[in-house]
């Protein structure tokens, strides 16, 4: 083969990649790895970027950049020796356009020499969309799953879920944890006289003055019918009393107004509480959990058989 035929052939084999690469409907291109000038740019990213001439990759394809971006990956292209160490393949969202691509970047020697960054970006903007569109699905279904629906806050499911959790932290920082169960006081009255909407707007009403009155930490939750528990971590039988007693209170003084009537609701109160210091290691966070659940529950029914509307403490559990 002569030079000058050799020559042809060169030229005719550049035309045929220059033809791949522009009918790829992807963003094909090269970049100096050190000075980062653009040398190379298909159609595709000339079509979505414009000229990259005199310009450096992160000029041209990036969004207000005057130096490399913090995101560069040319580093990860190089292995300890300075040599290419084959591709680096990573999902990004372009500060220029807003679209989500799939890069194929790796170090190649270009035809002078030097060590270039060829980076390949497939648009995946809907393939992304899709994935949002799915993980913001499956939050929605997961925070329905543990919500009440009329009330809007923790359901049964939740309370125990995020108490197994509260549990485990409350043994690991040896503090202590309290419960308080609170049963609205003659709930069926309310139904009876005013109609079962009533009874849901009772239900709704209640649920919101306790939630502005607990801390942020707390975790309230509907666990039946009228009945409501809130578990306290890093409090005292002492500190979860005085809660109580703050929303009590509040259910007392602040009527329900509904169809033009006043309805107030009162409710029972039990509280109870654990030290965790002296649990042993294999301990079991539900049978924990439903033991305190359970000793608060028998604390509110002497409440409501000593009367109604007041608070009644159990025994402080002990598993040491």
């Amino acid at each position: 083969m002569t030079k000058a035929t050799q020559g042809t052939n060169t030229s005719h084999d550049k035309e045929a990649i220059d033809t791949i690469l522009n009918c790829l409907d992807a963003l094909v291109y090269v970049s100096d790895l050190k000075t980062y000038e653009v040398l190379y740019l298909n159609d595709y990213g000339l079509a979505q970027w414009g000229s990259a001439r005199n310009k450096k990759c992160y000029q041209l394809l990036q969004s207000g950049q005057t130096s490399p971006c913090n995101f560069c990956t040319n580093h990860r292209l190089l292995d300890t020796e300075g040599n290419p160490n084959g591709v680096y393949v990573w999902e990004f969202q372009n500060t220029l356009n807003g679209r989500w691509y799939q890069c194929r970047d790796q170090a190649i020697r270009w035809t002078d020499g030097r060590l270039v960054r060829i980076e390949i970006a497939f648009d995946i903007t809907d393939r992304k969309s899709m994935e949002m569109e799915l993980l913001i699905a499956k939050s929605l279904a997961e925070k329905q799953a543990d919500t009440d629906m009329l009330t809007q806050i923790n359901n049964r499911r939740a309370f125990f879920n995020l108490g197994i959790q509260m549990v485990h932290q409350t043994h690991r920082l040896k503090e202590s944890l309290a419960v308080i169960m609170f049963d609205l006081d003659h709930f069926k009255q309310i139904n009876d006289l005013w109609g079962h909407a009533s009874g849901d707007a009772a239900l709704i009403h209640v649920a919101h003055l306790a939630q502005d009155i607990i801390r942020k930490t707390d975790i309230l939750a509907r666990i039946g019918g009228e009945e409501f528990a809130i578990l306290l971590p890093n409090a005292t039988q002492e500190h979860a009393a005085q809660l109580a007693e703050r929303i009590r209170q509040a259910f007392a003084s602040t009527p329900l107004e509904y169809d033009g009537r006043k309805i107030y609701c009162t409710a029972s109160f039990g509280v109870t509480s654990l030290a965790l210091e002296h649990i042993a290691p294999d301990y079991d966070p539900l049978q924990l959990l439903s033991a305190l659940v359970n000793f608060a529950d028998e604390a509110m029914i002497n409440a409501k058989r000593q009367g109604r509307n007041r608070i009644c403490r159990s025994l402080e559990l002990s598993f040491g």
